[in-house]
């Protein structure tokens, strides 16, 4: 395996478009919730579950059993796949895609087949993964809509591979979410192979949090509790996530903000002339060829960070999207530098 090397160092201080995180901060009122409940005697206690699952399972319309606290996605998709997926046994994935999915696959010993996204628009490779998809494939994990190509499929697509996929766990990794309102969780009852996943790292800016939460039918999160360790997720967590959850305004404030600078994003693109793909979530995809890796770094020289993905498709870029005022400043230095 090759280790998976996250490009996070010296991002202090820097306009910070490259991970795809909220850019102006989580709610106020999480850290208002955190002041009230942290004390020393507080933090000498193991965590306790409770009062969050019963708040969240309230806000995402499940039952306390249909939902496991996960160390952020990242554990609700090694969970999934120690719980499911033996040695050897085949797993499906696109590519490009979230680099967790391999991650794991392969830590667990797994066959892993990719199934790439359609050229020259990356758009969803539905009737090529449904080929893909035989009696022997153990799971399939999408991010819906897709990292780092921005784009997904519906509801109707959800549902042609779960009854494709039917000896198989179908994650719909939904980090994203709140930038598309495409969800799978109203399916849970009606297919018994069905996980679907939620983070806090993304709109709710709490990243450094580590939190998120995996959805399935009764039996299966009473198997997926058995391959999780029982204090993955810490109190802090547990506790910023109920605040988070209560402040609705301050999540539909920052989406439209997103909403706007993306578009703002997509036209200045089409301006300097620089192809983008159209995208789902919080962040534009654009090509600039033989120029990626310059531009990632002057604009770094210059405070802004962005991500190069030519490593994966060649010679594209990825701006997160936050607000207007930052996808202008992106813009103007992205102006100069061409």
């Amino acid at each position: 395996m090759a280790p998976y090397h996250p490009p996070t160092g010296g991002r202090a201080g820097k306009l910070r478009l490259d991970f795809n995180e909220n850019t102006v901060g989580c709610s106020p009122k999480v850290i208002e919730f955190l002041k009230q409940q942290i004390n020393a005697p507080a933090l000498t206690i193991y965590p306790e579950y409770e009062a969050a699952r019963n708040d969240l399972a309230q806000f995402f319309g499940v039952a306390e059993n249909e939902m496991a606290l996960t160390n952020g996605t990242d554990e609700a998709i090694q969970v999934l796949v120690n719980t499911y997926v033996d040695d050897g046994q085949e797993v499906l994935i696109l590519k490009p895609s979230y680099a967790m999915y391999r991650f794991y696959s392969e830590l667990a010993g797994a066959e892993v087949k990719e199934i790439a996204y359609r050229r020259p628009d990356l758009s969803f490779p539905l009737d090529e993964l449904l080929e893909a998809i035989t009696p022997g494939t153990r799971a399939v994990m999408i991010a819906n809509p897709n990292n780092p190509t921005g784009t997904g499929t519906g509801i109707a697509g959800i549902r042609r591979i779960l009854e494709r996929a039917d000896s198989a766990a179908v994650l719909i990794d939904e980090a994203y979410f709140e930038f598309c309102g495409v969800t799978a969780l109203p399916l849970l009852g009606e297919y018994p192979n069905l996980f679907v996943s939620r983070t806090f790292s993304k709109v709710y800016g709490m990243a450094a949090m580590r939190l998120g939460c995996l959805f399935s039918q009764t039996a299966n999160v009473a198997h997926l509790r058995k391959a999780q360790s029982p204090y993955s997720v810490n109190t802090l967590a547990a506790l910023a996530a109920r605040a988070a959850i209560r402040d609705t305004a301050y999540v539909e404030r920052y989406v439209a903000d997103v909403l706007a600078a993306r578009d703002a994003i997509a036209a200045g693109l089409d301006r300097l002339g620089l192809k983008h793909f159209p995208s789902q979530a919080n962040f534009v995809l654009f090509e600039a060829g033989e120029r990626a890796i310059p531009i990632r770094d002057e604009l770094r020289r210059r405070g802004v960070l962005v991500r190069d993905r030519s490593y994966e498709i060649d010679g594209c870029v990825r701006v997160t999207a936050g607000t207007p005022e930052q996808a202008e400043r992106f813009l103007k230095e992205l102006e100069s530098i061409l």
